[in-house]
């Protein structure tokens, strides 16, 4: 069995993206960043879920980004928008993709696996620039020219199952994967206890998401 470093971050997709990996047979690896986002509600989603597909192991990696007060997500003085737009949101938190896909290379090393899973997604597109293909694959040439690891002959591959689905499409495939949606946490402002606005652009998108796949919307609201 293959060894896999999955990126979870307690979000619907991250969730989905886990499933995916464990239903293609990997040996789970999982990976979540308290980078001291808005809330915490998200990482304890993330647990509930690696223990729900029984990884392996689940490491919770202390990044601190409060400093980097341009986003809504790292400073709490900035208001989350309700209203999705066409332009790069404040929501945008510089290098995190970047980042966390760095920590995810070097534990990959560690633990000798050659394959990462980031549940990134380009239809549902919320403007960020390190959730696009392009992105992608550059990053995937990087980790092929930074590693011992490749430079020995054993390449690193991203895998990003979700990059080309519609949300409707994402629920609609971890419903059949056995998903527990009601304890996966996306809102960007939810509470201390996990409940989600309800108004934020990224509630908004999972609302559409549910109604399209014609399933229940098992999200826990304020």
């Amino acid at each position: 069995m293959s060894k896999a470093v999955i990126l979870l971050s307690g979000g619907l997709d991250s969730a989905t993206t886990l499933a995916i990996a464990k239903s293609e047979n990997y040996e789970c690896y999982a990976l979540s960043v308290n980078y001291h986002q808005r809330h915490i509600a998200e990482l304890e989603a993330a647990k509930k879920i690696a223990a729900h597909f029984n990884v392996k192991d689940h490491k919770t990696v202390e990044l601190d980004l409060s400093w980097m007060l341009t986003s809504a997500l790292t400073n709490p003085e900035l208001k989350v928008p309700t209203e999705l737009s066409a332009h790069i949101p404040i929501t945008y938190v510089p290098a995190r993709n970047t980042l966390m896909l760095t920590l995810a290379l070097g534990w990959a090393e560690v633990i000798g696996a050659h394959d990462i899973f980031i549940g990134v997604n380009a239809v549902d597109y919320s403007g960020y620039p390190d959730c696009r293909p392009e992105y992608i694959m550059q990053f995937q040439k990087m980790a092929n020219l930074a590693t011992k690891s490749a430079v020995e002959g054993k390449a690193i591959q991203l895998h990003t199952p979700l990059i080309d689905l519609s949300k409707e499409a994402i629920i609609a495939k971890g419903v059949h994967l056995d998903v527990d949606y009601s304890v996966t946490v996306s809102c960007y402002q939810a509470d201390k206890d996990g409940l989600a606005c309800g108004v934020c652009d990224s509630c908004r998108l999972r609302q559409n998401g549910f109604k399209a796949a014609g399933v229940v919307d098992p999200t826990h609201y304020q």
